[in-house]
């Protein structure tokens, strides 16, 4: 049987392997601090640093939300939990940006969609993506070692 290791209490990461490690963005930890949600300290040169135990708890709080919620079947499989970063209307149309992770996502729905979903900036969100074509690019140059 494996001995398994502890961890020290006070380890800490910065808010960039955080945010990675919570599937959101640096920016999102930054308002989540503001908003007491996270707590943060300074190292001696500065960097925000975060205790691991609550980049966990974070973490386990939202596994539950996301298993919380009433299971949906359907054909598409790209699915990506993320931050509302961006929310653009007009009369007709609306830009919405989520950061989802490392990935940055935009999606352009009606107005009265993104008014009926009460969509603002620090929503949490699901983007669902079903395309039905894929792009394969291949940097100019490349050679086949085929």
């Amino acid at each position: 049987m494996a001995k398994r290791v502890s961890e020290p209490k006070n380890r800490t990461v910065r808010v960039g392997k955080a945010a990675e490690l919570l599937g959101v963005s640096p920016e999102t930890l930054r308002r989540w601090e503001a908003t007491g949600k996270i707590r943060t300290r300074r190292s001696r040169g500065g960097q925000r640093l975060i205790a691991l135990a609550d980049v966990l708890r974070l973490s386990g709080a939202r596994r539950a939300k996301e298993s919380a919620r009433p299971a949906v079947a359907q054909s598409a499989r790209n699915r990506f939990s993320g931050i509302v970063t961006r929310v653009e209307k007009d009369r007709i149309s609306a830009v919405v940006e989520v950061q989802a992770g490392p990935h940055r996502l935009v999606s352009l729905i009606t107005a009265e969609a993104a008014t009926e979903l009460r969509l603002r900036v620090g929503l949490e969100v699901v983007c669902v993506v079903k395309a039905t074509n894929v792009v394969v690019e291949v940097a100019r140059g490349a050679s086949s070692s085929l």
